[in-house]
């Protein structure tokens, strides 16, 4: 029985997949591996089951290209990044480039919240640096009906 797709069942949602891919990113083992442990340790009560699948499954599934997305706006290579950024990051990317659904202001307000809580003191300012830079290129349409401010 999969919650209902709210904004908090979403937000906590992504919390669960940064952490998700975090271990992907340092175990290497199997996602549908992890995804398991996930949804036998974790609360998901209260969490979107179906929204954690979907972007669980299709960060790794399209790495390659969501690196690709974000290198033009890194200060440093892919490897270099620390792995709650490189998470955070990756998400962010997959949800700007195939969430269209999620407006792209909550994609960066989320990434934000995600960086403040587990990433490095100024993380947060970093991930919302790349992006926001990611967003006028990937919802150029939808950014420039709500201009950004600079």
């Amino acid at each position: 029985m999969n919650n209902p797709s709210t904004p908090s069942a979403r937000r906590k949602a992504r919390r669960f997949t940064m952490q998700a891919l975090y271990q992907w990113q340092l175990a290497g083992a199997a996602v549908s591996d992890i995804e398991a442990q996930f949804l036998a340790n974790q609360d998901f009560a209260k969490a979107d089951r179906e929204y954690f699948h979907d972007l669980l499954h299709g960060v790794p599934a399209q790495v390659k290209e969501l690196d690709e997305l974000l290198t033009p706006y890194l200060d440093r290579r892919v490897e270099e990044l620390s792995q709650i950024e490189k998470a955070i990051l990756r998400l962010g990317a997959y949800e700007l480039k195939e969430r269209l659904d999620v407006p792209y202001r909550v994609v960066i307000n989320e990434g934000i919240e995600l960086a403040k809580v587990f990433g490095a003191d100024d993380s947060f300012k970093y991930v919302n640096g790349v992006l926001d830079k990611l967003a006028r290129k990937l919802r150029y349409q939808e950014a420039s009906e709500r201009p950004f401010r600079d």
